[in-house]
């Protein structure tokens, strides 16, 4: 019997998912373990495993597509199934009707024929959003029942629009995300022109209420094109999962933990002057250690000898965690990823350094996985190749702090009574203050930048 693969709730409490990538296609055989798709998560991307063997034979949504967990997203028929009827069948279990299924798994199942290359990327996208979407109902005015995907009624109601008065463009007139930005689009200019004729129709004058001048007119019918223009200098476009999740973690991170603040300048001659001796020694194929290999090392090593910072909070509770597991904050395309580097105080600063690069590859090319992004109690953001001297950080929920690093410049300094030149770096600590107060944490800044001033301590 066919049955229907669903899009996973593969992160807790999601409630959507994007889909990346198919590994499959229509009439391929499937079996069960087999890696079929790629599903963008919030944070990550993260392999869809067939549970069950057959054959594909329909794929419902397209690469890009965002629908909710749950929603159907392929259908796999067996051995001895008639193709349709049993399709059909499993559609109609699922709650997809069999014409909303087809509409929105034909451009999956074309292959290039001419419907699909003719069809705009955002209107084949809302297709198989209306395709997989449930139909959720509610009452027009004349009693229809009115039909909407679960993404519509959510954009629609962040935007303080009424479905009502929203025509829908999607498979037997159900709104779509399409219809309803267009909506919104379309509600400032006709906010703005009302607001004009309203003005026009009436003007003040020394004995009261008078008709507008022609001048007048005129001058309002400019002020609104110029408004429509101010109004309408803008584009939008949907974030997505992982941007989602950057914007609900760091503003939960802002309102709940409450953020201090410590600062130190590193004198850091003798470790480039290390890392040129290192790198020399290294063979090409070992790759070439990097300042913020060192930077993530010396912080295991300082949460290691000070197990009191190497703690998070939960739910009123200290967590004190027996390794130092650090994350690095990554820059991709689509936002910022911090995977976790295991038992960073126990490595070598090549384990460090390959651990850190395999990150970096694969955060480029999507491949960080759920579990990589978990656990961890610091977190590392080196912003000094970009030029940035110095920044404060916000911590990466459920992280106790965040070492922010700029970069690393020659300026003047003092010693001994003597004015001389060093290359200095700035490092500036985020502390949660519900885990760490201010002598302790004053006291691990300074075992980091004894570290980092001091290489040697880090190999021996």
């Amino acid at each position: 019997m066919a049955y229907v693969i669903t899009m996973p709730a593969i992160v807790a409490d999601a409630e959507d998912a994007g889909l990346a990538s198919w590994a499959i296609s229509v009439g391929d055989e499937v079996t069960s373990g087999q890696h079929i798709a790629d599903i963008e998560t919030e944070k990550a991307t993260v392999e869809l495993n067939a549970e069950d063997t057959g054959t594909v034979a329909r794929l419902l949504i397209e690469p890009g597509a965002v629908v909710e967990v749950g929603a159907p997203i392929a259908v796999l028929s067996q051995a001895g199934d008639d193709d349709d009827g049993a399709v059909e069948a499993a559609l109609a279990k699922a709650g997809v009707g069999s014409d909303d299924a087809a509409s929105g798994a034909g451009a999956a199942e074309a292959g290039g024929a001419d419907s699909a290359d003719d069809a705009a990327p955002a209107e084949q996208a809302d297709d198989a959003e209306t395709a997989v979407a449930k139909q959720a109902s509610g009452q027009q005015g004349s009693g229809e029942r009115l039909f909407a995907s679960p993404l519509a009624r959510r954009l629609a109601k962040e935007k303080g629009l009424d479905l009502n008065g929203i025509e829908g463009s999607g498979p037997s007139g159900r709104i779509t995300r399409r219809d309803v930005e267009s909506a919104a689009a379309a509600a400032p200019a006709d906010a703005a022109h009302g607001a004009a004729q309203a003005s026009s129709g009436s003007g003040t004058g020394a004995s009261g209420t008078q008709p507008a001048t022609a001048s007048g007119a005129v001058a309002g019918e400019s002020a609104t094109q110029e408004g429509a223009a101010q109004v309408n200098n803008w584009t939008e476009e949907a974030a997505s999962p992982m941007r989602k999740a950057i914007a609900r973690r760091l503003t939960q991170s802002v309102n709940e933990i409450p953020h201090f603040y410590l600062t130190g300048d590193v004198q850091v001659d003798k470790l480039l002057a290390f890392r040129k001796e290192v790198n020399a020694a290294r063979a090409d194929s070992e790759g070439k250690i990097t300042v913020n290999d060192f930077i993530l090392l010396a912080l295991g090593r300082a949460l290691a000898e000070m197990p009191d910072a190497n703690s998070t909070w939960h739910d009123g509770t200290i967590r004190r965690h027996k390794t130092a597991d650090v994350a690095v904050a990554i820059a991709t395309e689509k936002g910022l990823l911090t995977p976790v580097i295991t038992d960073v105080g126990s490595r070598t600063l090549g384990s460090v350094s390959a651990a850190a690069a395999d990150y970096k590859t694969r955060a480029a090319e999507g491949k960080i996985r759920q579990h990589e992004l978990e656990g961890g109690s610091f977190s590392v953001s080196n912003l000094g190749m970009f030029g940035t001297r110095e920044f404060s950080a916000i911590i990466n929920p459920p992280h106790a702090g965040i070492l922010a690093v700029g970069a690393a410049e020659q300026q003047p300094v003092v010693r001994d009574g003597e004015l001389t030149v060093a290359t200095m770096m700035t490092i500036t600590m985020s502390a949660d203050h519900r885990v760490l107060d201010g002598a302790v944490a004053a006291r691990f800044l300074n075992k980091v930048k004894n570290h980092l001033e001091n290489p040697l301590s880090l190999i021996v």
